[in-house]
């Protein structure tokens, strides 16, 4: 087997994370510079601007920040969901084995945290935020693995992803049950009935893609009016997404060798245009490729790009702009505690679990991984960046100067970590022999 090329869409995959938490990186600090210029006041009244519309049934006016967290950010997390079924299917946590290793590290990665923070805090106002620094940020961190390039092995990527999806799945799990309130369970039944019908169809083979956008739009409205948060509309909907192909390989291949004949054979033009013929089997070459490949993947494949490098800046554009210099006054107290529970939390338990796990030998640890390398990316965990920051904005809504201290602590401490990650596998004595 041709360990490479088997993995090869798994480094497109990485390469176009580790490009994203680049986009990230600077709609972070254009965030960060305009926050704090002369332009400051632009920058908070732009996402405050009231947008939505109004009929004497129907009301839905939202900020424009809340219309990107609560709006975009549902793309994002359908995109987690869609990662999350393909994952658990036939990806990197499809086996007790393969998910072993990054379970006890997301473990690790998401109690740990949690502990440093309700340990360190004596803040009953900022009790609430316990939640903050157990994501890790998929983007940043691999980023800077990208950086690190040869220096680490392809495996400690693949766990660093499949440790963050099943991270990503407690985050989300944390948002549903601790960062919703004021339930409307009437209009929760409602958007569940849907989901499930959906779900039904799905399962007996009917899938619209239209039908699911436009059906997945009013459960979003009624997440978004039960008090429960729209985002996790997202996940729900992306696990209802099939992932059967419509045909099958053989048929497929057949049929293109029928529809490449035809091509050939088909009236050509002199003017640079197509003819109503060749137009006709292209047509006919997009039906049976979107056929041949799964709804899922095909979703995943379309949306990723946007999600990567329009969604994800545009959420850190339009939330890191802290201003140091505003009128809140900022809490020290939980400054630290986040930078602490992001580096501590996440370094002391994501190492500590899987070297008693590979102790136990409960969990195998591939042969190219070694306890450095174990180190190094539990610190790149601590880089909590998007995830947590949109936690931070659940968790202290209604205190503005809690959410920029939350997020000032958000910053620090993913940079820390970040650093102190990368130069531990910088300086990994494993690295020349990875290299060649």
């Amino acid at each position: 087997m041709n360990f490479k090329k088997s993995l090869s869409p798994f480094q497109k995959y990485v390469k176009t994370e580790s490009l994203s938490g680049i986009f990230l990186l600077t709609a972070t600090l254009v965030a960060l510079i305009w926050a704090n210029s002369p332009w400051g006041e632009s920058y908070q009244n732009l996402w405050q601007y009231e947008m939505g519309f109004t009929s004497e049934i129907f009301s839905l006016n939202k900020p424009l920040i809340l219309w990107i967290n609560d709006g975009l950010m549902s793309v994002f997390f359908f995109i987690i969901g869609l990662e999350i079924k393909r994952e658990f299917l036939i990806g990197e946590l499809n086996s007790a084995k393969k998910l072993a290793f990054p379970l006890f590290g997301a473990m690790g990665g998401m109690v740990f945290p949690i502990l440093f923070f309700v340990i360190l805090n004596n803040n009953p106002e900022t009790t609430h935020g316990w939640g903050i620094p157990m994501a890790t940020d998929i983007a940043f961190a691999l980023a800077v693995l990208k950086i690190l390039g040869n220096r680490v092995p392809l495996s400690l990527k693949v766990f660093l992803t499949a440790f963050a999806i099943v991270d990503d799945l407690g985050a989300v799990l944390v948002i549903a049950l601790f960062y919703s309130d004021n339930i409307e369970f009437t209009l929760l039944l409602i958007a569940c009935g849907i989901l499930a019908l959906i779900f039904i169809l799905s399962k007996k083979g009917y899938y619209s893609k239209f039908f699911t956008i436009t059906m997945g739009a009013v459960v979003w409205v009624l997440f978004l009016k039960s008090g429960v948060h729209p985002t996790l509309s997202g996940v729900l909907l992306a696990f209802s997404i099939p992932t059967y192909q419509r045909i099958a390989t053989g048929p497929f291949i057949a049929q293109l060798e029928t529809i490449t004949h035809n091509i050939k054979n088909a009236t050509k033009l002199k003017e640079p245009i197509l003819s109503k013929e060749q137009i006709e089997h292209i047509d006919m070459l997009q039906d049976w490729t979107e056929k041949y490949q799964s709804p899922l993947q095909s979703l995943e494949n379309k949306l990723h790009d946007w999600v990567a490098f329009v969604i994800i800046p545009l959420f850190a554009l339009a939330n890191a702009g802290v201003q140091f210099n505003s009128n809140h006054d900022l809490d020290q107290g939980l400054i630290m505690t986040l930078i602490l529970s992001l580096i501590l939390g996440n370094s002391i338990g994501i190492s500590l679990i899987v070297f008693v796990a590979k102790k136990l030998k409960i969990t195998q640890v591939p042969k190219d991984i070694n306890n450095q390398h174990i180190l190094g990316v539990s610190f790149l965990a601590g880089i909590g960046f998007t995830m947590a920051i949109f936690i931070a904005s659940l968790a202290f809504k209604n205190n503005p100067a809690l959410v920029d201290s939350a997020k000032i602590g958000i910053l620090i401490g993913s940079l820390i970590s970040a650093i102190i990650g990368y130069l531990i596998l910088r300086f990994n004595p494993s690295n020349k022999s990875i290299s060649q």
